[in-house]
């Protein structure tokens, strides 16, 4: 049976996308997973995957055509399917019963419920996909109630993505009847989050109806169907909320509830849940106060007394990994097992590079670190070695006009990249400021999605952890990472005699389907000039 795809919503401001390329063509075979087109949003260009497999019968919104959020922009069914009907008389940008007067409320019924009537003035708001990679959401808290008046722009919830936690805003005005994902609970995008609507509206019709087989499918994560049974009103959440204690019993807790447990050390058996149907939730284990009696007791029994007694408790527990936990090992296992790495290591002198960030740094209101300054010599090495920045594309190799630095950042769910735009035309201490910005923003889960995207070339530092030397997993689509090891204070040889000096090493991860060995080297050679004269950096 043909399944119709729209225009994504792709960013949380988006309401137009412009195709910029179809990676398909009417008539090709379509898996799930693969991208079908590169669509260019208000914040960056994405890629964007099938849910579906079939053969891509028609394309509605051609390359370089801009079409709003919902419009119809292909067709996937079985080869030779009759699509006529769907294309309301040959071209109509979206189906009949996705007329252009009420495209969200039909699409979300669509996408949730069996048919039901929607009453008049009511608007199903589903999970917003707040970044490209998004595939589920977690409700972080939300700013209004049931029976609260929404205003147009009025911030409804935070909700934390694979890559940040994000405000997400109304689009329309009127009372919110219904939250449909509760604080600290994960449900798929376009799964019913709220509903809006004039106040005292009958919504139980929309809550109840039961969702359509081929929709849920679609939706909901595999691992998530075998659990459905347990609570058929929301079965796309229930597997969220379900772990296991020592003794086989399931337990019921929050994705939030979990994590922070698991942060603190506390067994969630040993807590008891004040949420829906007693399951733990964030108050319960901010609140749990351990027990002097919870301490294990060692046996007085004489038949034990004179051997050595067992004191420790094995156990384990199963922590459900987060969304940017599970994108992170996605992406850098594509990268590890797909592009064939090599390495390149140098030994950089830093005896004048820690004399001129001490006079850069006497400046009132300066500051630059050592990291900054590798930035800004990565920068200024690509513009003379262009084939590093660059990305392996099948059949072509997409030389960047443009130098986008991405930084790696540890947060405490993993690591975030944001992104330097224009490195190579701002100075050390414009660098310096964005970098601490763009970290601050990571640190704190409220950097933007098209904050990490887009960049060319990526810089690890591990250097101030005291790691000396180490190996960086590139960051895809860029050929090349560089790793920045520890400053360290040995006897080097200089003018012949045994002095002491400050060194760091750099090692150069490249894709070797773009960047060769030599061309490697030559970029080495070229950031070490850099950074070793710190005075060329200046201009």
């Amino acid at each position: 049976m043909a399944q119709i795809v729209n225009m994504p919503r792709l960013s949380d401001t988006m309401e137009e996308g412009t195709v910029a390329k179809w990676l398909k063509k009417v008539g090709d075979k379509v898996e799930e997973g693969d991208i079908l087109a590169e669509i260019e949003t208000d914040k960056a260009t994405m890629e964007f995957e099938s849910f579906n497999e079939g053969t891509l019968l028609h394309i509605g919104i051609a390359e370089g055509e801009v079409a709003p959020v919902d419009s119809l922009l292909a067709i996937l069914g079985e080869e030779g399917e009759d699509i006529s009907a769907l294309l309301n008389g040959g071209g109509a940008p979206v189906v009949e019963e996705k007329t252009q007067e009420a495209p969200k409320k039909e699409v979300a019924v669509a996408s949730n419920e069996a048919s039901v009537e929607i009453p008049e003035g009511v608007t199903i708001v589903n999970m917003p996909r707040l970044s490209d990679t998004m595939e589920e959401g977690t409700v972080a808290s939300w700013l209004k109630k049931v029976g609260d008046t929404v205003e147009e722009g009025d911030i409804l919830a935070e909700i934390e993505t694979d890559k940040a936690t994000m405000e997400f805003e109304s689009f329309q005005s009127g009372t919110l009847l219904y939250i449909g994902t509760q604080e600290g609970e994960t449900s798929p995008v376009d799964v019913i989050l709220a509903i809006i609507g004039p106040a005292g509206t009958d919504v139980d019709a929309i809550i109840n109806a039961k969702p359509s087989a081929p929709k849920a499918e679609v939706a909901a994560p595999k691992e998530e169907k075998k659990v459905a049974a347990v609570a058929e009103s929301k079965p796309v959440t229930v597997s969220d909320n379900v772990a296991s204690s020592s003794d086989g019993k399931r337990i019921f807790a929050s994705p939030l509830a979990k994590k922070i447990a698991a942060d603190k050390g506390i067994n969630l058996s040993q807590l008891k849940g004040t949420g829906e149907n007693g399951r733990i939730i964030k108050k319960d284990v901010e609140n749990y106060q351990p027990s002097q009696s919870a301490a294990p007791a060692v046996s007085s029994d004489s038949s034990v007394s004179n051997s050595i007694a067992s004191v420790g408790v094995e156990g384990t527990e199963e922590v459900k990994n987060s969304s940017m936990r599970k994108v992170i090992a996605k992406v850098l296992g594509q990268s590890k097992f797909t592009a064939p790495h090599f390495y390149l290591t140098i030994e950089v002198d830093m005896d004048n590079a820690k004399a001129s960030r001490a006079q850069i740094n006497s400046l009132p209101d300066t500051k630059v670190s050592f990291n900054d300054m590798v930035m800004k010599a990565c920068a200024m090495a690509l513009v003379k070695h262009p084939q590093v920045n660059t990305s392996w594309n099948g059949d072509t190799t997409r030389y960047n006009k443009h130098i986008h630095l991405g930084v790696a950042v540890a947060v405490p769910d993993g690591l975030v990249v944001p992104v330097v735009k224009f490195a190579d035309q701002l100075g050390l201490t414009q660098i310096g400021a964005a970098v601490k910005d763009l970290a601050g923003k990571a640190r704190n889960k409220k950097i933007a999605p098209a904050e990490m995207e887009g960049s060319t070339f990526t810089v690890s530092n591990l250097g101030m952890f005291g790691i000396q030397e180490f190996t960086s997993i590139i960051n895809q689509p860029n050929s090349a990472i560089l790793s920045v090891g520890a400053i360290v204070e040995k006897p080097v040889v200089k003018n012949g005699e045994i002095v002491v000096g400050n060194t760091m090493k750099l090692t150069l991860a490249c894709d070797h389907r773009t960047v060769d060995g030599a061309v490697g080297a030559q970029f080495l050679q070229t950031l070490r000039s850099f950074i070793e004269n710190p005075v060329t950096m200046l201009a």
